[in-house]
This record gives C-alpha cells, sequence and structure tokens, in this order.
C-alpha cells in the first residue's frame, strides 16, 4: 500500500525515464546497446555476432579496467596507497576477464573465419581505444607510484628489501606487478589467438607480419618492477640480501623511459582486425 493509504504500488511498472518495457531495460539501455550489433542479415557469417560481442565486451571492460587504474594513480598522486591499491586489484580482474573472452573467438573455425576477416576493412587492434587508454594510465600509475618511492627515500629494490618496513608502498608494487603482468598475459593470449586463426606466417589487415605481435609481447608497461627481481636475485647470490647496500645498480619506477608518442606504445595487436582484448 502507498504511504498516502492509496492503492498498492505497482513494482512492476518503470520508473526511469527511457523507451525501455522495464526499469532494467531502461536504466542499462538495452534497446540501445542490443541494436550496436549487425542483424542477421547484415552478417557475413553468423560467427560475427560472437566477434562483436567479444570485442565490444573487451571494450567496455578495458574502459572500466583503465579508470580504475586512472583513479589509482590520481589517490597515489595524493598519498592514498590503500585506496590506490584496492581500486588496481579490481582493474586486475576486469583484466582477467578480458582475457578468458578470447577463449570463445578460438570456436570459431579458421576456415570459417576469412569471411569474417575480409569484411574488417583495415580494422585493427592497433586502434583499440581500450588499449590506449590502458597503455596510458599505466604510465600515470608507474609515475605516480615511482615519485611515492622516491619520497619515501628508498629506490625500487630497496623497497623490496624493507617491504616490511613500508607495508603500503609495497603491496602498491605488487598490484602494479599484477597489473603489468595481466597485460603481459593478455596479450600473449591474443598473440595465441591470432596464431590459431590465421597463422603465424601471414600478414594482417594494415599489412603488418603477425610475427611482429610475437615480438611484441615480451615488452613490458612497467619493466622496472621486473628489472628489480633480478637485481634482488644478484644481491642476494653477492650475500647481502638482508641488506640494501651492495649489488647491482637499483632502478625506480620513475626512471622509467615513456614513450612520448602512441607510435612508441608497444601494441597489443595489429594482424587480423581484431583488437588486443
Amino acid at each position: 500500500m502507498s504511504a498516502a493509504g492509496g492503492p498498492p504500488e505497482d513494482h512492476r511498472s518503470p520508473q526511469l525515464a527511457g523507451s525501455g518495457a522495464s526499469d532494467y531495460e531502461r536504466y542499462l539501455r538495452t534497446d540501445e546497446l542490443l541494436a550496436l550489433q549487425k542483424t542477421p542479415a547484415e552478417w557475413a557469417h553468423r560467427d560475427e555476432l560472437l566477434f562483436t560481442a567479444v570485442h565490444q565486451t573487451s571494450e567496455l571492460w578495458l574502459k572500466f579496467a583503465a579508470g580504475e587504474v586512472d583513479e589509482a594513480a590520481a589517490l597515489m598522486e595524493s598519498g592514498e596507497l590503500w585506496a590506490a591499491v584496492r581500486l588496481l586489484r579490481r582493474a586486475v580482474l576486469a583484466l582477467d576477464y578480458v582475457t578468458t573472452s578470447l577463449a570463445m573467438l578460438e570456436q570459431m573455425s579458421p576456415w570459417e573465419y576469412q569471411e569474417i576477416r575480409v569484411v574488417l576493412g583495415h580494422g585493427s587492434g592497433f586502434d583499440s581505444p581500450g588499449f590506449r587508454a590502458v597503455a596510458e594510465v599505466t604510465r600515470r600509475a608507474g609515475r605516480a607510484f615511482g615519485r611515492l618511492v622516491a619520497d619515501a627515500g628508498l629506490e625500487l629494490v630497496e623497497l623490496y628489501q624493507r617491504g616490511r618496513e613500508f607495508e603500503g608502498l609495497y603491496q602498491a608494487a605488487e598490484a602494479l606487478t599484477d597489473w603489468d603482468e595481466r597485460i603481459f598475459v593478455w596479450r600473449f593470449r591474443h598473440y595465441a589467438t591470432v596464431a590459431r586463426s590465421i597463422g603465424e606466417d601471414t600478414t594482417g589487415t594494415q599489412g603488418t607480419p603477425v610475427a611482429v605481435l610475437g615480438k611484441l609481447i615480451a615488452q613490458r608497461q612497467l619493466p622496472d618492477l621486473w628489472k628489480a627481481r633480478a637485481t634482488l636475485v644478484e644481491r642476494f647470490d653477492a650475500g647481502s640480501g638482508g641488506g640494501s647496500e651492495g649489488g647491482s645498480e637499483t632502478v625506480s619506477v620513475s626512471e622509467v623511459p615513456q614513450p612520448e608518442s602512441a607510435s612508441e606504445i608497444p601494441q597489443p595487436e595489429e594482424t587480423d582486425g581484431r583488437r588486443d582484448d
């Protein structure tokens, strides 16, 4: 019954503005969302819906993940480490969803996929707004973290040696490592999917050999987080694993050379029109 004692409220009738038949449809804008894919009459092959669904949902998850990392960077810039770590962990999980969705693309026949490939134009993962956003916010997060390490009077290797004294910084370093690792795993998984679909000795929609994608996989967005581990091994083996002096030169995330243009950013895919997602 309504608060004024009138007739019972109809909990099924929509209250939100919009054209959907229910508030669920209006809030999520499902009419618009489901109209973004080709109709069956427009398909070159029925697997176009599968192909499109994987890539469109991946762009959504990448948008979310990039937003979380960007906000995490802002939080680190203001010294709020633990709040940043929480958002980085959410971003990592989102990127996991992007990676696992690639398994759906392997359900396509490599022969029948050619019918889709030829209608992609020059579409390429180089043009993925999601990946470009990921690269941009990762650089910002790396710079913010590097400044925090420097402000603490530390170098990155020393932070790992004294991680229990600087728990917040240590956890942020590991969260960023998780994030960079997931980028690597995503790109590797995508490369495997591409190779399974069109082979490794072919060229893609923008004329670049598939083999180039394989060479880009090993490139890290935050390389010093990985170099630090090698330095830790060297220091420990040199007999100074318990201290902060000696061993190889230390590295700092803030010192990582940053690409100045999009063309310098390691790209996820330039092969068959699939975005690296």
